[in-house]
């Protein structure tokens, strides 16, 4: 089988398949009578026409290794997920080869760490790798076919490094 190995989620690793969303070093304002910093901006959201909606995912959490037999992509809307709980999942994206992903890469977030995948890029399922699996997703709610899924005729194994 062939094997993926996961990495570490960077902004610069995953830079060509949409943004991480975490802290900054810094807030760029502080506001709330100086009790609170705003990290702002932290997400390229795109969509064509139709709206941001927010929704809310409660995911099994799976494991190591994970067998990957197919990918998914937006082509109508950017999708960011943020976790609830302080724990990390597993975030696997793949570059365009023709109309199907090419290698996967596989991401691991540490606690408190987001992601907002860009329009068009082809990616895993939600994959929590702990339990409780609750994420708030940020994605486009209108009409038109927002889903293509692309089912591998040999699977990916996705292994810890």
């Amino acid at each position: 089988m062939r094997t993926v190995h996961t990495e570490p989620l960077t902004a610069a690793g995953f830079a060509p398949f949409g943004d991480v969303i975490a802290l900054k070093e810094a807030p760029d304002k502080i506001i709330n009578q100086g009790l609170c910093g705003r990290h702002h901006d932290l997400a390229r959201m795109e969509f064509t026409e139709g709206r941001a909606g927010i929704s809310l995912f409660d995911a099994q959490p799976r494991a190591l290794p994970y067998r990957l037999e197919m990918m998914e992509r937006h082509p109508l809307g950017s999708q960011a997920f943020i976790p609830l709980n302080p724990t990390s999942f597993l975030v696997i994206v793949a570059a365009d080869a023709g109309g199907a992903p090419a290698k996967p890469r596989a991401f691991l977030t540490a606690p408190g760490q987001g992601i907002n995948l860009l329009r068009d890029t082809w990616h895993g399922v939600l994959t929590p790798l702990q339990a409780p699996g609750l994420f708030a997703v940020i994605d486009r709610i209108g009409p038109g076919d927002n889903l293509e899924e692309h089912w591998f005729d040999a699977p990916w194994q996705v292994a810890a490094n």
